[in-house]
């Protein structure tokens, strides 16, 4: 069967890079839940003149990876070429993310907001805990405001990949040819 010896490689590929992008994501600490780190994989599909890697995961995991824009702030990623390019996508204008999700991610990580001590109006004395929901709020327009910086956890692990693995694709190729002409002169 042709092409074994390249789905070992794709397969071999597929794993250093789902493996490297769950590596990076526990590192950097984005991984509150785990949805996005459980959702993140690989499939290799056979078609008519070959094969194909496909990666896979949340739909929020590409702002996590390459970031959004903001309205003042252009936000850019490095990409796996190691390339700084534009965020994808329409970014956070004239829009604000959800505060109900944001409310949840600082219940999560139990983040607390407090009134600027030098801040003494409308009766805060400064210092004060201030409501989980306001502070969710705060950061949402943050993010509108000035987007969100992407931290390259997919990007990396393909740039190491195709460095590491990719002189071997040949190699892998070559022995799908060779046994390939070992079956037709058999």
């Amino acid at each position: 069967m042709f092409g074994k010896n390249i789905e070992r490689y794709l397969n071999k590929l597929g794993k250093f890079v789902v493996d490297g992008a769950k590596a990076n994501l526990i590192k950097d600490k984005k991984n509150v839940t785990g949805a996005l780190l459980n959702s993140i994989e690989f499939k290799i599909k056979k078609e008519q003149y070959g094969y194909s890697l496909g990666f896979y995961m949340f739909e929020y995991g590409e702002v996590v990876d390459k970031g959004a824009s903001g309205q003042r702030v252009k936000r850019k990623y490095k990409d796996w070429e190691g390339k700084m390019r534009p965020t994808p996508g329409a970014g956070f204008y004239g829009k604000q993310p959800p505060t109900d999700a944001i409310f949840k991610w600082v219940k999560k990580r139990r983040i607390r907001g407090r009134v600027d001590k030098n801040w003494k109006g409308a009766g805060n004395k400064g210092g004060q805990f201030i409501k989980d929901l306001n502070l969710a709020y705060l950061i949402a327009r943050r993010i509108k405001i000035r987007g969100i910086q992407g931290i390259s956890f997919y990007q990396q692990p393909l740039e190491l990949g195709w460095k590491k693995y990719g002189e071997e694709f040949l190699e892998f190729f070559g022995f799908d040819v060779i046994d390939e002409l070992n079956n037709i002169t058999q």
